[in-house]
């Protein structure tokens, strides 16, 4: 095992299958079929599947995003692998023949989100010190797994940290200025990025639209202040991690409204005293029904909050 333990790659794969030779669904075909949509002027996103990672889909279940600087290219996260690396940098060589990617920002150390970095210069590649450090920790870990769950499509991964901390609070890249807020509660380092001349603010995974979140380091207070500050930024738009753009805030609506509910419906199961697998058996309530994954992601949640709920309202103590 490495540096990540056993306990947090049990939060982050719950539920999930971990075979990763079940058949060759996917032997003859080990391509992303990447496309781009221009979501604003100059701006591409790049949409994933609002699935969770299995052989079929090879791990690509993530928004990421490309900009057109006046003197290059800016990259938001980079996929679940090297070869989904590698296929962003050549859709955007693709779509914007000869110019130079200047600035790749990962907004958090979710392997969906950073293990494409293999495919661009590391002296490129940037974020938080938080994430950075986050990467450092697990990263190796989230790549084994991410093996065990997608198998081949992982074939030369490894954990890439970015080299570049960043702290201010924007920079200018290529002849475009991005702001940069360093927030938290999806983990325990969020970086989201806003293109100033577009509007354009890439959200990670702060907000979700239509995918049930995901919860393996979450901090839902923290969580809930980050949306509340998402939602004070002046914005043409939203690029969530998962899920369509949005052009209002439906998404910070939506990923507040369901974190609010799952905080307070297992909270409520650890103070009745109900087991874990008694929690698991809660009805989702209509408005969340249509949510992508939501069955899965609400038992994986149980899985990763609910000892740490029964912590706070039950606290241990210590014998004077």
């Amino acid at each position: 095992m490495t540096s990540v333990s056993r306990r947090t790659l049990l939060k982050l794969f719950a539920g999930a299958s971990t075979c990763a030779v079940c058949g060759n669904v996917h032997a003859n075909r080990l391509s992303y079929d990447l496309a781009a949509t221009e979501i604003a002027s100059g701006t591409w996103a790049v949409h994933g599947k609002t699935e969770y990672f299995t052989l079929e889909n090879g791990g690509n279940i993530v928004n990421v995003a490309f900009v057109e600087v006046p003197d290059g290219v800016v990259v938001i996260d980079t996929g679940p692998s090297k070869r989904y690396g590698e296929a962003l940098a050549a859709l955007i060589e693709k779509t914007l023949p000869g110019k130079p990617v200047l600035r790749v920002y990962n907004t958090h150390h979710h392997p969906d989100h950073f293990l494409g970095n293999q495919g661009f210069d590391r002296a490129v590649l940037a974020t938080s010190q938080g994430v950075i450090d986050n990467i450092a920790a697990e990263g190796d870990g989230f790549t084994d797994n991410m093996y065990r769950l997608v198998g081949d499509w992982m074939r030369g991964t490894s954990s890439v940290a970015p080299g570049k901390a960043l702290e201010a609070a924007s920079e200018d890249i290529g002849g475009r200025r991005f702001s940069l807020s360093y927030l938290n509660g999806h983990t325990s380092a969020d970086l989201v990025i806003r293109d100033d001349e577009t509007g354009v603010v890439f959200t990670g995974d702060l907000a979700f639209l239509n995918r049930a979140p995901t919860t393996p380091h979450a901090d839902i207070q923290a969580w809930q202040t980050s949306l509340a500050q998402l939602d004070q930024m002046d914005r043409e738009l939203f690029l969530p991690g998962h899920g369509k753009i949005d052009k209002s805030n439906e998404s910070l609506q939506q990923t507040s409204d369901y974190l609010d509910w799952l905080s307070s419906t297992i909270k409520q199961a650890a103070s009745r005293g109900y087991t874990m697998n008694e929690a698991m058996s809660t009805a989702i309530p209509a408005r969340f029904a249509s949510l992508d994954v939501v069955d899965q992601e609400y038992q994986r949640s149980v899985v990763h909050l609910y000892l740490q709920m029964e912590d706070e309202l039950m606290p241990i103590i210590e014998p004077k």
